[in-house]
């Protein structure tokens, strides 16, 4: 069983971009939305179907499967919700990656920093481009904002 620990956070600044590299596009539809999640996604050229547990603190069970890109293409209209979409960024810091998403379109304006851990408790290095902690705050879970859009909160 995989299990994701993960933190989330708001950026501070844009200091990160000069670290970041280019970014991967990413277009992730919800099949399913009961709790669990099912979610289709498209990386890049790559195409990815996961499943995630709901969340406790901030882990989660996660199975996640490569699956043909156009299978997903396929897969990514039957969607139960709007699709999302962002460019992710990777930055490297000791033994974590920060994952950096941009969104895009009704998300537009959000950028938010996660982090995957291997326990609770694992302590990491906070760049000084990492604002405030969001982690469990269920308005910036993707299968979240794919239903209530960023620019809705305003």
């Amino acid at each position: 069983m995989n299990v994701e620990i993960e933190r989330k956070f708001l950026m501070s600044d844009d200091s990160w971009r000069a670290e970041a590299g280019e970014g991967v596009h990413y277009a992730q539809g919800y099949l399913n939305k009961n709790g669990n999640t099912v979610r289709v996604r498209i990386a890049g050229s790559k195409g990815y179907l996961t499943i995630k547990s709901k969340t406790v603190s901030f882990s989660r069970m996660e199975f996640e499967y490569e699956i043909p890109v156009d299978d997903a293409k396929a897969m990514l209209p039957l969607s139960q919700t709007p699709i999302v979409e962002k460019y992710r960024y990777k930055i490297k810091r000791g033994k974590h990656t920060w994952e950096i998403d941009e969104f895009l379109g009704d998300n537009e304006g959000l950028i938010v920093a996660e982090i995957e851990l291997e326990s609770e408790a694992e302590t990491f290095d906070v760049p000084q481009w990492i604002g405030q902690e969001v982690t469990g705050d269920k308005r910036y879970y993707n299968s979240h904002l794919a239903e209530n859009p960023y620019k809705n909160w305003k």
